[in-house]
């Protein structure tokens, strides 16, 4: 039997591509040939080509190749980027057939469910991977399965302090529940790709999830779906410093942390698609200040993304802040949360921060925007009870007394704070069993490929 090769198929954004890859270097480890495939337009924002042993890169032109502009129209971009990622990939198999190299599996990512249409009519076994945690895609997956008018319902009323209970899941409250729930919210006809994705699901006889998380993280969530099979095969996150397919070459900000006391430091990100307000920026900055600690602020260049007015444009009081931290426009988040300066990381809680600061074992204080990260706060705040949650104002502002209130609680010798270091600890270790071998990413993974490979035999 030839050697296993497996087609990555991914989203051209940064947070699809980083656990992609991660993945597939979790394949390579175990004898897995891995051909990554996503659009020029993500190849072009890298500084990089990924490298290893046994992996093929290859990008196909979307029609977007400098990527989607502001004011493009996001649905005949998606619209393009399926019809011509089907026919990149359709070509592709037919061509690595005739090459002798079959490809055995697809495994796409969030957005990518058309990609199992191309993997029936070749005959091959395709797998979702879910790239936000298992306790997200059984939410999604309950509201087009019985709950719809209960979820909504919850979501709609902001002002209510009741909460839903779904199997498997911790008591849900308004905002704990994605965003796109939400009928007032800007994305809520993401909701419609969600619904797709889970029916698309419901029509395999033996529909296969891999979620970027772990068997002891999520074990109740992971089981929850009892139509489906959800796999844990994280964590997958950055196995290397220096590793990141996105970064600069500056390292100013890494001197700068080896001069501050150990566990001082606070990070503040808020990823690479959410965008602060003028005013939550300034109530950010002023919290900052008060604070009194060093901190390292990741404040992005937006002139580079073609938009007119930057985050840093926002900053009233720059001169100010510089006395206290560093701000800067990008840094490679896996080592600045490994430095031991680090005391505290101030999150969007997208999924790969959150399971990055879980992994390298820093506080955290959660601070959502959108989709996903409503839920990943109250995983991180009531389940896993790793860092502390922000409350906005009644206009949706996170004051700067907040914002102060809760890094003295995680930062402080207070018993919260103690007692989150201590959880804290307890998941940096439970995350390291899991990805150690003979961790249940380990037997999890090659029990996954031992499925899929065995229906191929019977094919070949």
């Amino acid at each position: 039997m030839p050697q296993p090769h497996f087609l990555l198929v991914t989203y051209p954004a940064q947070g699809h591509i980083n656990p992609t890859l991660q993945f597939a270097k979790h394949l390579i480890r175990v004898g897995v040939h891995v051909t990554f495939i996503t659009s020029i337009s993500a190849r072009r924002r890298m500084t990089k080509v990924p490298a290893a042993q046994g992996l093929s890169f290859i990008p196909f032109s979307d029609g977007y190749d400098d990527g989607m502009k502001p004011g493009d129209d996001k649905d005949l971009f998606l619209s393009e980027f399926r019809r011509r990622g089907k026919e990149a990939i359709s070509d592709f198999i037919t061509s690595s057939e005739n090459q002798g190299k079959p490809v055995t599996c697809i495994v796409y990512s969030l957005l990518i469910h058309w990609a199992t249409e191309v993997a029936r009519e070749h005959h091959i076994p395709s797998a979702l991977l879910w790239i936000q945690p298992a306790t997200v895609f059984d939410i999604y997956y309950f509201y087009f399965n019985g709950y719809e008018s209960a979820i909504k319902a919850q979501a709609d009323d902001s002002k209510s302090k009741c909460s839903i209970k779904l199997p498997g899941l911790p008591p849900l409250t308004n905002r704990d529940i994605p965003s796109f729930f939400n009928a007032t919210d800007v994305y809520h006809s993401a909701l419609s790709m969600f619904q797709e994705q889970i029916e698309v699901l419901a029509e395999e006889p033996n529909a296969k999830i891999l979620v970027n998380t772990f068997d002891a993280l999520e074990p109740e969530a992971l089981k929850a779906i009892e139509k489906f099979k959800m796999i844990g095969v994280g964590p997958l996150i950055q196995s290397s410093l220096r590793a990141d397919l996105f970064q600069d070459n500056s390292n100013d900000y890494l001197q700068w942390l080896d001069s501050k006391p150990k566990s001082s430091v606070v990070y503040v990100s808020f990823g690479s698609i959410a965008v602060l307000g003028r005013q939550q920026m300034e109530e950010t900055a002023r919290a900052l200040i008060a604070s009194g600690r060093p901190f390292l602020w990741v404040v992005r260049n937006q002139k580079a993304r073609g938009e007119e007015e930057t985050e840093e444009d926002k900053l009233s009081c720059r001169e100010e802040l510089e006395q206290f931290g560093m701000v800067v426009p990008w840094c490679s988040q896996v080592e600045v949360l490994s430095h031991p300066s680090l005391g505290c990381f101030v999150t969007h809680c997208g999924w790969s921060s959150t399971m990055e600061s879980l992994v390298v074992g820093v506080p955290t204080v959660a601070f959502p925007q959108f989709s996903d990260q409503t839920t990943n706060a109250k995983l991180i705040e009531d389940v896993w009870g790793t860092g502390v949650r922000v409350s906005a104002n009644e206009e949706g502002i996170v004051e700067r007394g907040e914002i102060v209130r809760c890094l003295d609680l995680v930062m402080g010798d207070e018993e919260k704070g103690k007692e989150v270091r201590k959880n804290v600890e307890k998941w940096k270790d439970l995350a390291t069993e899991a990805a150690m071998e003979g961790g249940s990413l380990d037997i999890n993974l090659k029990a996954f490929i031992d499925d899929v490979t065995q229906g191929f035999q019977l094919v070949y």
